[in-house]
């Protein structure tokens, strides 16, 4: 198999043009990359569904904060949470919906000494990517990469297929940390992973 095959096909526009329920279980196995070597195994993901989720964000309409979620699909939506943290989302739907996947966690591939350094805390390699904050660490992905876009990959990140196929039966739950609608269940993640945040 040659590099470029290993490294894997970028997702397309249409890939995430669709409702975030249905990406949300297709993202399961497919590649987080970035251009420095890191590459993790998206293994959990959560959909937030806009207008009729009062969990998400664009729950109430577009704000200076959650702009990009109404951007086109496929741009990464960055936002800070418990003034402490970033978490990423693949924004989904059509430009103006307001919706997306949270990528709740990932198994490192590659780059993982890149990780390390950005987690120090990380006691296991089974710590670096395993909730959503820790994974944006281990990226490296904070405030400056709100909007960048996944599809052209042209400022350093993508999400890629490796010929991974998602799970014919991936576990589904409600969303974790949540106090509005918390019963819904949009929450996605591979039976079995050992870095998946929380079973």
């Amino acid at each position: 198999m040659s590099a470029s095959a290993r490294a894997g096909t970028r997702l397309p526009r249409a890939f995430y043009r669709r409702d975030p329920r249905e990406v949300a279980p297709d993202l399961l196995n497919k590649v987080l990359a970035s251009a420095d070597g890191r590459r993790a195994r998206i293994v959990e993901t959560e959909a937030y569904c806009g207008p009729i989720d009062a969990a998400a964000h664009t729950f109430r309409g577009q704000t200076a904060r959650n702009a990009v979620m109404f951007g086109k699909p496929g741009l990464l939506y960055v936002y800070f949470t418990y003034g402490m943290h970033f978490c990423c989302n693949a924004v989904c739907g059509e430009e103006g919906e307001g919706v997306a996947v949270l990528l709740r966690a990932a198994e490192p591939l590659a780059g993982l000494a890149l990780m390390r350094e950005s987690r120090p805390a990380a006691r296991r390699d089974r710590e670096l990517c395993s909730g959503p904050a820790r994974l944006c660490q281990a990226f490296g992905i904070a405030r400056a990469q709100d909007g960048v876009d996944l599809v052209t990959g042209t400022s350093g990140f993508s999400i890629v297929d490796d010929g991974t196929p998602p799970p014919e039966e991936p576990i589904v739950t409600t969303r974790v940390g949540i106090r509005h609608a918390a019963e819904e269940p949009w929450r996605w993640y591979v039976a079995g992973n050992p870095h998946v945040s929380k079973r």
